[in-house]
């Protein structure tokens, strides 16, 4: 019994330290706005807009995330947004592409 508690407390914490570990596009949406909504000179919908869902994976899947918003953004550097922000910026950028239906709020 004593065992089986401590399993259950395990995959408790283990559930709900990944969670918060992984990337969300809701937080997304606040880093865009703290850190490129400036640099880009753009809203949040315009630059989600860039791409469609797809595309947007593509560019996640192949890397290639920063260097589409340097692209995107002229005035953002190499270096700028750490490989954390990324993941959260590219997941808002897959919730809200222009083929999503959502519009974000920034």
């Amino acid at each position: 019994m004593k065992l089986l508690k401590i399993i259950m407390a395990g995959t408790l914490a283990l559930g709900i330290a990944s969670t918060s570990l992984s990337a969300d596009a809701v937080k997304g949406q606040k880093l865009f706005s703290k850190l490129l909504k400036g640099p880009c000179d753009m809203t949040g919908a315009k630059f989600a807009a860039k791409h469609t869902q797809d595309e947007w994976k593509e560019i996640k899947d192949s890397g290639k995330f920063e260097q589409e918003v340097i692209k995107i953004c002229p005035n953002v550097k190499a270096g700028d947004l750490s490989q954390s922000v990324q993941e959260n910026i590219i997941d808002f950028a897959i919730e809200f592409a222009n083929d999503s239906g959502n519009v974000p709020a920034c």
